[in-house]
């Protein structure tokens, strides 16, 4: 089992696996916060291919061969834990033989066949809860994994449409989502998304994703994701939204302080 609910549960790394430099930088940061803070339960992760962009001209990242590859060798370098994104059945078993814990999209949520795909593989599946899904029709895709044989099972809020290009975070679905018997996780940098606000993309702020996980925390959140760049406003997807690692260790800091507060509620 990789969860474990003694230690914060912390997913982490960039947007998209672009190249080397992006790669082996936001692993380095993660294994010190490791080193720095043994309370942290760590899981790198990083998209081969951002296939749900706003722009058909927007780029998708380095491809699947290419980003298994970086994704390697981050393990081989740095011994970290590893999870990626599918976006087709057919990806779960190539990405299997490399990753720990494989993501479904929020978009691809209700998709049976790649979640039975996914769960059929025996590693752990995170699903993040779709923008138009309420928490407790979770239940429904935490039954699909389960009766697929999923060797763990994570949900993931990302926040749910609140009108047109916004995003609100419902502090409850946590506790609801949990009623499923699986770790409910919050998504910081998704969740500040403005989808459809930049020039052919989607915008954000990132100064309110340290709030809104703090919040999470204080909800019963079990982990937190967030996406991590050395260059934020530079990277190829999400600018808006992504950390920035020089900031990360204070915010992972705060973090902690919460989560052991709660602990102790």
């Amino acid at each position: 089992m990789i969860f474990d609910g003694s230690k914060l549960l912390l997913i982490a790394g960039p947007c998209s696996l672009e190249n080397e430099s992006v790669a082996f930088s936001t692993a380095e940061c993660l294994v010190s916060l490791q080193s720095d803070f043994a309370e942290l339960n760590i899981v790198y992760k990083g998209s081969f291919d951002k296939a749900n962009r706003t722009s058909i001209h927007s780029k998708r990242g380095p491809g699947i061969e290419e980003g298994l590859r970086l994704l390697g060798e981050v393990r081989a370098r740095y011994g970290l834990r590893l999870a990626t994104d599918i976006h087709l059945p057919e990806q779960a078993k190539p990405v299997a033989e490399v990753c720990d814990v494989l993501q479904i999209p929020a978009f691809l949520c209700r998709q049976t066949d790649i979640l039975v795909a996914a769960a059929r593989t025996g590693k752990a599946v995170s699903v993040k809860k779709g923008q138009f899904l309420a928490p407790e029709d979770m239940r429904h895709v935490v039954g699909k994994l389960r009766e697929s044989n999923a060797g763990e099972i994570w949900q993931i809020e990302r926040g749910a449409t609140f009108g047109y290009n916004n995003l609100v975070v419902d502090m409850r679905s946590f506790s609801v989502m949990k009623r499923n018997k699986c770790p409910a996780i919050f998504d910081a940098t998704h969740s500040v998304q403005l989808p459809g606000t930049a020039a052919s993309g989607t915008g954000g702020d990132r100064a309110f994703a340290p709030i809104l996980a703090k919040a999470a925390l204080a909800s019963g959140a079990d982990g937190l994701f967030f996406e991590i760049h050395p260059d934020p406003e530079n990277a190829i997807c999400d600018a808006a939204n992504q950390l920035a690692v020089g900031d990360f260790p204070c915010i992972v800091s705060d973090c902690l302080k919460i989560w052991h507060a709660a602990k102790n509620l």
